[in-house]
């Protein structure tokens, strides 16, 4: 009786010690090989900065399939885990926009939705005779903070992927997204970028649609450099937009010494000069190499980008009429070589979990120098079926080209877009400050940390716009193939990553393994795996039951 007192008295101090730390002391422990149920130090310093109660409406609700319900309890996971390290109360309500008294009610909710920017998304099933039934879901959710709502989709569609996997990447980005929802919600400190000009770069109206996007995070300028030797230094980061006209080494020098200071510059430049409109009255225009004073600068942060032009066979589609001349004429689609659908890179934050980029006319790119201190990754580089086009050159449209033709397409995975990160070398360390700048500083001959992109291709960032109302068509979207290309997230993670001084980019890199079953295991044995679960559990149970009443009869019968 003594040893058993000594043993219930120790059991009952250890679970008082035991309560008590953890009232004093809050941990969370997550024993996922990937840490599925963990959250980022910058998620949990994010959620501390909230002063407001947050309002989260999931409208991910309803009859959803297993991956959907799958996202759908991820979503309330992060959301549960989020409450946990916030001051503030987190109010979290789900809906199901396709819950109505009438379809007309319900019609009349989605149209409400769409318009606000959730836009549907279309799922396909069978039931068990074999019909085929559409549901319409809205994976997104809406954050409400202090009167400001942002809305924050959960679904990523990538071109090529199944839909497990796109539900899976879709788990993966969850922390990400819905944290960059709250952070433009709760930070109210707005960094600033900006567009040079002064070169011959692209109009506000060709980058419109991608500063309509930035500026939802960043106060965006544009200008010119003039004579002001600090004009830069309060930008997070400076794009320079498909320049067409040399810069002078004025302009170099500032950005040289912004550079070296910290700041960040995204690179969009061509490599070779082409005239489109010759091409499209004559079917002929030279391509010659485009120089812009850049080459002594890039070559010495670390890449060169070379004077050719890179076709492809995975590309876009134009319209080409093939009726004969004075019939009515008949369209089909052909490939355009020349407009390369650039492959992403999986191992970036930039590119990784992005659909194919759009580009035109770009060039390759060359990592050269021996400066250890810089790191180079790639972010965007042509198919395995690559032709090299060296400028000076001809481009003739009347030129058949066949795809299967290996002599031809020779070379694979010619990078387009490469990252660096590191300390640079100044290309002003031994020269002189050139005249005519004010507000000039001792050179700095070596930079501070800091990051910069390099992208052979200046349309890139450049979006169409409607010849009927001259309104800008979304970055990336190709109107003939009707078809979204990644062009804007490449752009916007470019930027985020580059000015991002806390990680939140690293965020896209996680990755959860796809666990999937068999499906053609699971449909020819599905009677035996059916009866293996239900058979083994109560059979376990049984031996259990049997086992513990012979022990319990030997014991007491002794």
């Amino acid at each position: 009786m003594k040893i058993i007192k000594r043993r219930e008295l120790l059991f009952f101090s250890c679970l008082i010690l035991l309560i008590l730390i953890s009232y004093f002391f809050f941990f969370r422990i997550d024993l996922t090989s990937d840490k599925r149920y963990s959250i980022s130090e910058q998620t949990k310093s994010l959620m501390g900065k909230a002063d407001s109660p947050l309002k989260v409406v999931v409208y991910l609700d309803g009859d959803l399939n297993p991956g959907f319900q799958r996202l759908k309890k991820s979503t309330a996971e992060l959301l549960d885990e989020l409450s946990v390290y916030s001051d503030q109360n987190i109010d979290i309500e789900y809906e199901n926009p396709s819950l109505a008294d009438s379809p007309d009610q319900r019609e009349k909710k989605y149209a409400e939705l769409q318009s606000r920017g959730l836009a549907p998304t279309a799922v396909y099933e069978r039931d068990k005779e074999g019909k085929s039934i559409q549901k319409v879901i809205f994976p997104w959710i809406e954050l409400t903070y202090k009167g400001k709502k942002i809305q924050v989709c959960l679904l990523k569609n990538i071109l090529g992927n199944s839909g497990d996997e796109n539900l899976n990447i879709s788990i993966e980005n969850l922390e990400f997204e819905i944290t960059d929802g709250i952070r433009r919600l709760v930070n109210t400190e707005v960094s600033k970028i900006a567009f040079l000009e002064g070169h011959g770069e692209l109009s506000e109206s060709e980058t419109y649609d991608i500063s309509k996007t930035l500026s939802k995070y960043f106060q965006i300028d544009r200008g010119i450099i003039a004579t002001n030797a600090t004009i830069l230094d309060n930008y997070k980061a400076i794009i320079i937009a498909k320049p067409t006209k040399p810069f002078s080494e004025s302009d170099k020098f500032v950005i040289d010494q912004y550079i070296m200071h910290g700041g960040r510059v995204l690179w969009l430049i061509d490599g070779v000069r082409v005239s489109k409109e010759n091409l499209s009255v004559s079917g002929l225009s030279p391509a010659i190499e485009l120089d812009l004073n850049l080459n002594d600068q890039l070559f010495r942060y670390g890449v060169r980008i070379n004077p050719v032009l890179l076709q492809d066979v995975q590309c876009a589609s134009v319209p080409v009429n093939i009726a004969p001349a004075n019939a009515t004429p008949q369209f089909e689609p052909s490939p355009w070589y020349f407009a390369p659908l650039l492959l992403t890179s999986p191992e970036h934050p930039v590119t990784r979990n992005i659909t194919e980029v759009r580009s035109e006319f770009c060039s390759g790119i060359d990592i050269v120098g021996d400066n250890k201190q810089v790191k180079s990754q790639l972010l965007l580089a042509t198919s395995d079926n690559t032709h090299i086009m060296a400028a000076p050159t001809t481009i003739d449209l009347s030129q058949k080209i066949k795809p299967n033709d290996k002599a031809y397409f020779n070379v694979g995975y010619v990078p387009v877009a490469v990252a660096m990160e590191g300390n640079f070398e100044s290309d002003f360390a031994n020269r002189m400050i050139p005249a005519g700048l004010t507000n000039t500083l001792p050179v700095r001959k070596q930079s501070f940390k800091t990051r910069q992109i390099v992208v052979a291709d200046g349309d890139i960032i450049r979006n169409e716009t409607s010849l009927k109302d001259s309104t800008s068509v979304p970055l990336g979207f190709d109107r003939y193939m009707n078809q979204q290309f990644g062009n804007k997230d490449f752009i916007l993670n470019a930027v985020l990553y580059l000015a991002d001084d806390d990680g939140w980019m690293q965020l896209r890199s996680r990755t959860m393994k796809l666990r999937l079953l068999n499906k053609k295991i699971t449909n020819e044995d599905r009677i035996t795996w059916q009866l293996v679960n239900v058979i083994i559990p109560i059979g376990l149970l049984l031996i259990f039951g049997i086992g513990y009443q012979v022990i319990r009869k030997r014991k007491y019968t002794k």
